[in-house]
């Protein structure tokens, strides 16, 4: 049965038939994946973009600016330790998480960027940069 499977290995071994359907199901890696989503909402006068953060505390989280570039750095540490009372491991676990995306603001008013964190969403109000017009002036002839 399992050698009728349409798969690249075809070895009849159930384990390796199923890691095949796995990884071309699923992909072999996440690259293509974003580290997080977000979203970007064009408001007028401003940018509007949520980034789903859920699981964070609004300390995991740093906002950056630097050249024209925005990075939204989320990272979260976690360890529980659970001792017997002679100092022996009942159960120890570790969990880590990092995610970063950077972001194009060219065009954006860097110094006016707000940022809130509520329920897992960071929302950043980017406000649009007001051109530059150049004044037109009178030259007296002497």
């Amino acid at each position: 049965m399992f050698g009728m499977l349409p798969f690249e290995n075809n070895n009849d071994n159930l384990f390796d038939t199923f890691d095949h359907f796995t990884r071309s199901f699923f992909g072999s890696n996440n690259a293509n994946l974003p580290a997080f989503r977000t979203d970007i909402k064009d408001a007028g006068d401003k940018f509007v973009l949520e980034a789903e953060l859920p699981g964070f505390q609004k300390e995991d989280i740093s906002l950056d600016v630097k050249d024209g570039i925005l990075t939204i750095k989320a990272e979260h540490k976690e360890n529980k330790d659970e001792k017997d009372d002679k100092g022996n491991y009942v159960r120890r676990e570790r969990r880590y998480g990092s995610f970063t995306r950077s972001f194009d603001v060219s065009g954006i008013d860097e110094g006016a960027i707000t940022a809130a964190y509520n329920n897992g969403i960071l929302e950043l109000n980017l406000p649009k940069a007001v051109p530059a017009v150049p004044e037109a002036r009178r030259i007296a002839i002497e």
